[in-house]
């Protein structure tokens, strides 16, 4: 069984930083890609960045410039720095992982999500 645990969210005033962390555990044989997605009140979830296992990296227009998706403490945790943030950047963020629990079985997993409010 695989889980992903996020945490880091909060609340924070407009133009200040925040720092997301998602740690992956369980059977896992091979990750090819960690991210985040995002989803506020009556929209749908999307893309906030993406990492794959070759280093590179995809990012939301919306948040090119201020957001940073990184490996944190190791190769199964994925972390997201956020700068400049700014009220529509309210959301629910969720990580998400690629990963593969055997050579034959990849699927996608999401974490339980952490609550980002942007407001002075």
């Amino acid at each position: 069984q695989v889980q992903l645990v996020e945490s880091g969210g909060g609340l924070v005033q407009p133009g200040g930083s925040l720092r997301l962390s998602c740690a992956a555990s369980g059977s896992i044989f091979s990750i090819s890609a960690m991210g985040w997605y995002r989803q506020a009140p009556g929209k749908q979830r999307e893309l906030v960045a993406a990492l794959t296992s070759d280093r590179s990296t995809n990012y939301a227009d919306s948040v090119k410039g201020r957001f940073t998706i990184f490996r944190d403490n190791g190769m199964n945790t994925v972390g997201l720095q956020m700068n400049s943030l700014k009220p529509e950047d309210t959301a629910v963020y969720y990580c998400n992982a690629r990963l593969k629990i055997s050579v034959f079985r990849e699927g996608d997993y999401w974490g339980q999500g952490t609550q980002v409010t942007v407001s002075s």
